[in-house]
């Protein structure tokens, strides 16, 4: 079995910053990839960013310069800077990675619980 747990959410001030994490664990071979998404109220779930093995990383236009992702292969945890936060920022934002276990062949995808991150002064 694999769990993926995310912290780092909370209230904040518009312009303010925060930086949520996400730690994978179980059984786990291998990681590939290691994402962020996010769902606001009466929204569908949103792409934010992705970061591979290999260090390589993807962000949806939205958020280009505000969101940084960076990955910790060691320890199997996956980071989201996020600066300058604005009110349409808030949403539940959810970790996702795609991980292969001992048990499988192949990888498949894994959801965390997610996070609320509220942009209100």
């Amino acid at each position: 079995q694999v769990q993926l747990v995310e912290s780092g959410g909370g209230l904040v001030q518009p312009g303010g910053s925060l930086k949520l994490s996400c730690a994978a664990s179980g059984s786990i071979f291998s990681i590939n990839s290691m994402g962020w998404y996010r769902q606001a109220p009466g929204k569908q779930r949103e792409f934010i960013a992705v970061i591979f093995s290999g260090g390589g990383s993807n962000y949806a236009d939205s958020v280009k310069g505000r969101f940084t992702i960076s990955r910790d292969n060691a320890k199997n945890t996956v980071c989201l800077q996020i600066n300058n936060l604005k009110p349409e920022d808030t949403a539940v934002y959810y970790c996702n990675a795609h991980i292969m276990t001992w048990a499988s062949s192949l990888p498949r995808g894994y959801w965390g619980q997610g996070t609320q991150v509220t942009v209100s002064s």
